[in-house]
């Protein structure tokens, strides 16, 4: 028999083609797990190109064999083999998906991958994938997608601490990268890193490209939005604690796709480094594995530069409105630590004048009669954003 895995904005689809147990590989079944080259006796140092597999070290202990021989199989670039380790499907299909969430190194493997089982045995005895990628193509293509991760990386600062670099790369997928939900390849890094132009998927998989070529942690997570549709986004490691990342979100090209007017101008930063409390809001993940608690807001964009306001002051608030005109900045931001202190400032920003004075000193600078301003007001992270041009 056969069934097909399809992967698609992260998510897992199944799908049934038709029994063929006729075409079972028999000499898969007979060989035993002892007898498998990529049986290590419960060791886990073994190659796995030098980054922190979070999906091996949790996936229960008995899928470790099927893991270890999936990733070696895809990284000879073996597309269809019997295998030696053989799983129910249920335990395949955890194996699998754990492989390609910890190494998105893998462009070439496409959406959809055919595994085969015994009848008998109930176990799976064989898989084939359907690449993107041809043989021929890859080694060529490898070589240009390393180059464009290592030219993102060498803008780096040398001085710059780990915040710095997830922050640096965050920002370089988001002003490179147009979010295209026709594109090319877009659950696959070259989609993000050669053709500039992907969905959330690829822009997930290439930012942990990235960070795992500067050898930092970040793992790959999939799951839906509460709007019911599919998603994938990140969780890095600073320190000893772990922050939610979606690049896509903080694309503006990604919100604009989603409105009919007030297109958003600024990069959005919510998705920088934030705790689930904060994207448990819209986000809900479906990874097959426990995953790390994100409850820490030490790195926090709007806290780290000075955008943040635990309560409603009218006069800070008044004065951070007049800061931003008399230094000709183009928008400002604002984020509240309750909902309670944001609903304040909206009631007083909008509806009760105080935008009154920074547009009157805008007028009379710039010699108008009028000023038109446009904002935006996020209800999910209680962010206030003035467009002043």
């Amino acid at each position: 028999m056969k069934k097909i895995i399809s992967l698609t904005a992260g998510a897992v689809l199944l799908a049934f083609l038709p029994a063929g147990c006729g075409s079972i590989h028999s000499t898969a079944i007979q060989l035993g797990l002892a007898e498998s080259p990529y049986y290590h006796n419960g060791d886990t140092e073994w190659d796995h190109g030098g980054i922190e597999e979070y999906y091996f070290n949790q996936i229960p202990g008995g899928l470790n064999d099927i893991y270890r021989e999936l990733y070696s199989r895809l990284s000879n670039r073996e597309d269809e083999a019997d295998l030696y380790a053989q799983v129910r499907m249920d335990e395949f299909q955890t194996a699998y998906t754990s492989v390609i969430n910890d190494h998105p190194e893998f462009f070439w493997l496409g959406s959809n991958m055919e595994m085969s089982w015994s009848d008998r045995t109930g176990k799976v005895v064989a898989y084939k994938v359907t690449p993107i990628v041809g043989e021929a193509e890859r080694d060529a293509m490898q070589r240009q997608i390393e180059e464009a991760a290592d030219q993102c990386i060498a803008g780096i600062p040398g001085e710059a601490g780990d915040y710095e670099k997830i922050k640096y790369v965050y920002e370089y997928i988001i002003n490179t990268t147009d979010y295209d939900s026709s594109s090319e390849d877009n659950q696959s890094i070259q989609s993000v890193l050669l053709n500039k132009r992907s969905v959330c998927a690829g822009y997930s998989r290439a930012f942990q490209y990235i960070l795992h070529r500067m050898g930092l942690f970040c793992t790959y997570v999939s799951g839906t939005t509460t709007d019911g549709g599919d998603h994938a986004w990140n969780i890095v490691r600073i320190g000893d604690q772990y922050y939610n990342v979606d690049v896509t979100w903080g694309d503006p090209v990604f919100e604009n796709s989603l409105r009919s007017s007030d297109q958003v101008r600024a990069m959005n930063y919510n998705y920088l480094c934030c705790t689930d409390a904060e994207l448990d809001k819209t986000h809900i993940s479906d990874a097959p594995v426990p995953l790390p608690a994100c409850t820490d807001d030490s790195y926090n964009y709007y806290k780290l530069n000075g955008m943040y306001y635990e309560t409603f002051d009218y006069d800070t608030i008044y004065n951070t409105l007049m800061n931003s005109v008399w230094n000709n900045a183009d928008y400002c931001v604002m984020k509240f630590g309750s909902d309670e202190a944001y609903q304040q400032a909206r009631t007083e920003i909008f509806d009760n004048g105080m935008l009154r004075d920074p547009t009157q000193y805008l007028m009379d600078t710039y010699g108008q009669s009028s000023w038109n301003y446009t904002y935006n007001t996020d209800d999910e992270f209680d962010l206030i954003t003035i467009y002043w041009q």
